[in-house]
């Protein structure tokens, strides 16, 4: 594989976000990863009151033709736009503050105390550590390490 699936992430991220603004969605997330289909390209979105089917369409419609002439055609992608549902990607430092009191699953890079798991409700984020707590444990869990972050059953968003 001549491609880092995080850099793919990123990439498409850059083309996706003002095509987004430009279309007064938030885009919330991407991943890019294999999956048993093959390599999902997966574009999260939202607005307030949610996203409809048409939101969905509008956007993979737009970003499908922009991807064709900016990403290397050697990478393979199957592309997905979706709403977030009940288990929303946080992946801007933002969302864990603007989440807080909302329950969590973060996943780290490497052990912290121990484990790479952590379950609980978000308190927020500062200096570049989100705030989680486990039970009546806090953890301070440094940004950088997060791979993954969702909200867990949260009610806020429709889905497409």
């Amino acid at each position: 594989m001549s491609f880092a699936p995080e850099k793919v992430a990123s990439m498409v991220r850059e083309i996706a976000d003002p095509l987004c603004a430009a279309e007064g969605v938030e885009l919330i997330h991407i991943e890019y990863q294999r999956e048993p289909v093959g390599w999902v390209l997966r574009a999260y979105i939202g607005k307030p009151g949610g996203v409809t089917i048409a939101d969905c369409t509008g956007i993979s419609n737009q970003l499908k033709d922009i991807l064709e002439i900016k990403l290397d055609a050697d990478i393979p992608y199957m592309l997905e736009i979706s709403s977030p549902g009940p288990d929303r990607p946080l992946s801007k430092k933002d969302d864990f503050m603007r989440f807080a009191g909302e329950s969590a699953k973060i996943r780290t890079r490497h052990n912290l105390g121990g484990q790479k798991n952590f379950s609980g409700v978000l308190l927020g984020i500062l200096d570049d550590y989100v705030l989680h707590m486990l039970g009546t444990e806090s953890v301070a869990i440094p940004y950088q390490e997060i791979t993954k972050a969702r909200l867990v059953n949260y009610n806020g968003d429709k889905t497409c």
